[in-house]
């Protein structure tokens, strides 16, 4: 055998010994291990398999049996809670109808035509605006009505109030004026809001000087239909609020 033979083989040789020694400490480790953590018995047989989820199955069922005797104790004595919390919602939402005392207010042109104008006024000083039935809207609010219709509409949080020339528009309705505000609860409280609220005021002077229809009335009882459009709210607007009236006199109107 030359020398080149015999320095090509020797480093084969020297590995070999160490590559043994590694693999019985890899079997060594694997044994170790196994006996530490031993694998979760698992069924043997699809009987045994069959066996074990039956009595899952039934201690499930055992599960939904004590459930529903707890919902039957609880309907025997009284309405679930959540039902008795959305009932005292449902008035709020206007998802029920509602009745009891209140105010109504309504809002009316002026009512002159274009050869009756008085000097120095335009169109948009004698009509109802949106901004106005806002007004009065936000003033009940304010003052803790509990319920509110507009015209024969019931107003929910997702309503909006527009107005379309010299007409209004509710929830895919158009409606002319006179426009009819009707709220419910206490008829003092919502009174004070209507002559504290600045918006109101405004609307109430230019009342006194060019005519436009403002009467408020009360009684004990108004009947508010419940609302019968969708309650999920389709899109949102930022309004810019208008500013409050000075000591000289009423804001512009346009």
């Amino acid at each position: 055998m030359s020398e080149q033979e015999t320095t090509g083989r020797s480093p084969w040789r020297a590995l070999v010994p160490v590559m043994a020694l590694g693999a019985g400490l890899l079997f060594g480790t694997s044994a170790a291990l196994a006996e530490d953590h031993p694998a979760e018995s698992q069924p043997e047989s699809l009987p045994a398999l069959i066996t074990e989820r039956n009595e899952q199955v039934a201690e499930l069922a055992q599960q939904a049996t004590e459930l529903q005797t707890q919902v039957d104790e609880l309907s025997a004595t009284g309405r679930l809670p959540a039902n008795a919390a959305a009932d005292e919602l449902a008035a709020a939402v206007g998802t029920v109808a509602v009745e009891g005392p209140g105010v109504q207010v309504a809002l009316d042109d002026a009512g002159y035509t274009l050869e009756t104008l008085p000097e120095g006024y335009t169109v948009d000083d004698v009509v109802v605006h949106q901004q106005d039935v806002q007004a009065v809207i936000n003033a009940l609010w304010a003052g803790g009505a509990e319920a509110m219709m507009v015209q024969d509409q019931r107003i929910i949080s997702t309503s909006a109030v527009r107005c379309v020339g010299n007409t209004l528009y509710l929830q895919g309705r158009v409606y002319s004026p006179p426009y009819t505000i009707t709220a419910v609860g206490d008829r003092d409280a919502l009174l004070q809001a209507l002559e504290d609220d600045p918006t109101v005021s405004n609307y109430r002077a230019w009342a006194d000087i060019l005519g436009l229809g403002y009467q408020v009335s009360g009684a004990d009882t108004f009947e508010l239909p419940a609302f019968t459009g969708g309650v999920r709210p389709q899109h949102a607007q930022l309004v810019t609020p208008r500013p409050e009236p000075t000591e000289e006199g009423p804001l512009e109107r346009r």
